[in-house]
């Protein structure tokens, strides 16, 4: 069984880590969660973070690398402690769990504040938030710290947004979807509540479910398309059940890293600062990652098959005059500063 010395591991065993992190059980987290509170002021600041995603994925790598990196510029001072895979928290439980201080910090999805925080739905708005200049543009600007005071007001404190796709797949059986009249009549897998409107605009009848669910719901016929991000469409081998694939802009997905703002603030001022220069790091790094990743499962699904149609810029226009405006209305109605948001993304 792992222990807590397993996790306390220096920079230089870094890829070690990444294999034991995934092997860590709930009692090992207990076992943490007593050490962490525990300590006394000649051991490490400890810095648990709860993530939901799998080892491979590429954002937590990410994660990894921002962990390697806190604990080799504080020398060590800070012990960074992964629990990813849902180990420690499942994906609804970590913003509470940081909020009360049950761990030091966790990384979320935009799509799981649904409710909670209508503007973090801003980046999924069909065809809005998909231009990598604007994506560039994001970190430090006006729309993210409108962003990041939503969610400081939830009890937590945002110190990182990993840009995690822009690159959505259509995928299907019989026939490719590259019109917008293509979608009439097809039953698709959806998303959530708002950005299904811009698909039922388009026709479609989409069934919202998770993306654990999708293949063996393509693979039964419960529904006739598929929609995820491309490098998920390889990962969970849509290729086997589908034959074609329109790769689209329609929207965005960021993962974000927030941590428990009494710990923040607690921090040494110049641990502070290794942990907000180690955000940034892997805030810049996402981009030229995610935009990798997704080329690579482009080709990925070709070699396996996949027949691949890339949205020209004319298609995309045609697709969010139909698909975005409903959307649009739909999300400037759910908050009182969503239209600010709308037009702050606008400006960038």
């Amino acid at each position: 069984m792992t222990t807590p010395a397993d996790t306390r591991l220096s920079a230089a065993k870094r890829p070690l880590r990444k294999h034991l992190t995934g092997l860590l059980s709930a009692a090992a987290f207990a076992v943490a969660l007593v050490a962490g509170q525990g300590a006394d002021a000649a051991d490490p600041v400890v810095m648990r973070i709860s993530h939901q995603l799998p080892p491979a994925h590429h954002i937590a790598q990410l994660i990894d690398q921002f962990a390697a990196d806190v604990e080799a510029k504080s020398n060590g001072a800070i012990d960074v402690q992964i629990f990813g895979a849902e180990q420690a928290y499942k994906a609804n439980q970590n913003h509470p769990a940081v909020a009360r201080g049950q761990v030091e910090a966790a990384v979320s999805t935009n799509f799981q504040w649904g409710n909670t925080i209508p503007e973090m739905n801003v980046v999924t708005l069909p065809y809005f938030f998909t231009k990598l200049e604007r994506i560039k543009k994001f970190p430090g600007s006006p729309a993210e710290e409108l962003l990041d005071q939503k969610l400081l007001e939830k009890g937590v404190r945002n110190i990182a947004w990993f840009y995690t796709t822009r690159q959505s797949i259509f995928t299907s059986a019989a026939k490719p979807l590259v019109a917008v009249d293509d979608f009439k009549g097809i039953k698709i897998r959806g998303l959530n509540k708002l950005v299904d409107e811009g698909l039922i605009a388009a026709g479609a009848a989409p069934a919202a479910m998770p993306g654990s669910e999708v293949y063996q719901a393509l693979q039964t016929g419960v529904i006739d398309a598929g929609l995820t991000d491309v490098s998920a469409a390889y990962s969970r081998r849509f290729y086997e059940v589908q034959k074609y694939g329109t790769v689209s802009p329609f929207f965005s997905v960021y993962f974000h890293l927030y941590v428990n703002p009494s710990w923040y603030d607690g921090l040494a001022p110049e641990l502070r600062k290794v942990v907000d220069d180690a955000a940034q790091s892997a805030e810049a790094a996402s981009i030229p990652l995610t935009e990798k990743t997704a080329e690579d499962a482009i080709r990925q699904l070709q070699e396996k098959g996949m027949t691949i149609h890339v949205q020209t810029p004319e298609e995309a226009a045609a697709f969010e005059a139909v698909m975005q405006p409903p959307v649009m209305e739909a999300f400037k109605a759910s908050s009182p500063d969503a239209a600010k948001l709308v037009d702050l993304v606008n400006a960038l």
